[in-house]
């Protein structure tokens, strides 16, 4: 797995007044927090930020903080990203310290692989889950789940314990919830000729 890289700055000052002056500036609020650590306030590059959550996997890529001091070679993941309602630019960033050795629960996109055979007879396909909560060591979290399709008909549905999990990568959802569905009318037979 590739390392990103991502510099932060320490800031003193908290609070609206504060944060409202970085996001003039350009910048980010945001906040390093974890187990055994006391919360952090930083200061990020909203650049930065977009091309170290950007591709596949987004918040879940595990990220080396440096440029803070004290937080130089802490590894993180985006736990929480506050956008702007209206134009979807970054507000604030909530950053979670982890350990390499311990487990952790994120939330992992849904990949369906394929199309529909209920589709090709006109069916419509009803995605119910785009992701789902896994758990598992954080070098161990898959960018997405693949979910195959192919043979899914009209009336039928795939659920979370269809998932083809990696190993060591448990889902935390309910095993018989639906994740997608063919909607629509079966073909009715043709009346037989007499």
């Amino acid at each position: 797995m590739e390392q990103i890289v991502l510099n932060v700055e320490l800031r003193s000052r908290t609070g609206k007044g504060i944060c409202r002056q970085l996001r003039m500036k350009e910048l980010i609020p945001g906040v390093v927090y974890g187990k055994g650590m006391e919360a952090v306030p930083v200061t990020v590059s909203p650049r930065e930020l977009s091309a170290a959550i950007a591709g596949e996997g987004g918040q879940n890529h595990l990220i080396t903080l440096s440029g803070g001091g004290v937080l130089d070679g802490t590894v993180i993941i985006v736990k929480d990203l506050l956008r702007d309602p209206i134009k979807g630019t970054p507000r604030h960033v909530d950053l979670q310290k982890i350990n390499l050795a311990e487990k952790i629960r994120v939330e992992v996109a849904i990949n369906l692989v394929g199309t529909a055979a209920g589709v090709k007879e006109g069916g419509l396909l009803d995605l119910a889950m785009h992701a789902v909560e896994v758990e598992c060591l954080p070098n161990q979290i898959p960018e997405h789940l693949d979910l195959d399709v192919t043979s899914l008909t009209i009336g039928h549905s795939l659920h979370v314990g269809d998932l083809q999990l990696p190993a060591g990568v448990k889902v935390l959802a309910d095993p018989k919830a639906s994740i997608v569905s063919i909607l629509g009318k079966a073909k009715e037979e043709a009346p037989a000729a007499g």
